[in-house]
């Protein structure tokens, strides 16, 4: 049988990356397709899987719900133009497919209806945490009650229960991006107790503004606090990158590591895992990265970025999403008492050991355990197996 997953974005591609490699895992029979919506698809291309449609970064990087500019620079590098010729491409190869899994929002969704083949739907991008109840436009509910639906996923049980109570066939299976985090083994460097995890996020050159904007705040806590920074980088920021920031902000770089006064901030590529497991607190300004710290039972810090992605808004829909374990300092990535603000949090939380606790606690609860990505996949080997038999 053959199975097409359709995804839309980062975060989106790296459950089905997960949910692939279980699949493959478990049943190596099934031929596997991917059409990324957004980006280049570097999750299916690194395990090998064929891509049906043309690809195209875009500024977003899938996040037009940042505001409307967002949307219109997407629409001007191409969007239009791209989003045409990948239906053409499913349209074509539709026939081929046995299922169908669209992972991410509406869009992967609609594709999915549009197709006219048996789909699933994982629901990535939505959560009833962010109101207390899912709002569920006329077209969501048209493509999830489509007979063609045969059932959809939500990653946690609060949007399981509350599309479930209106007619939707769906479940809860677990969230696989908790199955990302497997640790190298290989030692951080360490001259203290507490270890502060920097998460700047994945895309450049945003990612660089914000490692800029968490520089001064790291080096107000070191002040007051004896600690060790660990910053988790992804391979797009380079040296050069690195040599222009500490520049700018007037700090020295070293290759591994970025210093200023008694303020060290070490550089990892390949160990986001094992700074991840052995933070204490997380400054961060990132989407999928936090959500995987909440997770693991992180208290999480943020500040507001300027954008595209990371903005107030965006911190503010993380804390929703999140719970507790979420802090938000500020509104204004610019207001001058900022960085005192986050700073005096920061050193309250790593001394407050109860509200630690409860962050355990609320991570089971809005993320939960590794495993989903199996589970996922039993649920897809399932359904296919099921069509097998009636086909």
């Amino acid at each position: 049988m053959k199975i097409l997953f359709i995804s839309n974005g980062h975060g989106e591609d790296l459950n089905a990356g997960l949910i692939i490699d279980a699949l493959q895992g478990r049943s190596p029979e099934f031929d596997l397709f991917a059409l990324p919506l957004v980006g280049e698809g570097k999750a299916y291309q690194q395990r090998g899987i064929s891509i049906i449609a043309p690809t195209q970064p875009l500024p977003s990087g899938g996040l037009i719900y940042t505001g409307f500019l967002t949307w219109w620079q997407d629409i001007v590098g191409g969007l239009v133009g791209l989003t045409i010729k990948q239906i053409k491409a499913l349209l074509k190869q539709k026939h081929q497919f046995d299922l169908i899994v669209a992972i991410g929002d509406i869009v992967p969704l609609a594709f999915a209806r549009l197709s006219g083949k048996p789909y699933l739907s994982f629901l990535v991008a939505n959560s009833s945490y962010y109101e207390g109840r899912l709002p569920l436009p006329f077209t969501v509910a048209w493509c999830l009650k489509s007979r063609h639906c045969l059932g959809a996923i939500a990653k946690d049980h609060l949007t399981a229960e509350d599309l479930g109570q209106r007619g939707i066939n769906i479940r809860c299976l677990g969230y696989p991006i908790m199955d990302a985090l497997q640790p190298t083994g290989q030692p951080l460097q360490r001259h203290s107790n507490t270890l502060i995890a920097l998460l700047p996020g994945s895309r450049v050159p945003e990612a660089l503004n914000n490692l800029g904007q968490l520089l001064p705040l790291c080096g107000a806590i070191a002040q007051e606090k004896v600690l060790d920074f660990w910053a988790a980088l992804v391979p797009a920021v380079t040296v050069e990158h690195l040599q222009t920031l500490a520049v700018e902000h007037g700090w020295q770089y070293h290759g591994d590591r970025l210093e200023r006064g008694n303020c060290t901030i070490h550089l990892s590529w390949q160990q986001f895992a094992d700074i991840l497991q052995q933070a204490d607190l997380v400054l961060g300004m990132a989407g999928t990265a936090v959500e995987q710290a909440v997770g693991l039972g992180k208290p999480v810090l943020q500040i507001p970025g300027r954008g595209p992605q990371f903005t107030y808004g965006f911190a503010e829909a993380q804390m929703r999403l999140l719970g507790r374990s979420v802090t938000t300092i500020g509104q204004n990535p610019q207001a001058a008492n900022l960085i005192s603000q986050a700073s005096q949090k920061a050193l309250e939380i790593l001394a407050d050991h109860h509200y630690q606790q409860s962050c355990r606690q609320n991570g089971q609860e809005r993320i939960g355990p590794p495993g989903g990505s199996l589970a996922i996949a039993n649920y897809i080997a399932e359904t296919a197996k099921t069509l097998a038999s009636k086909g």
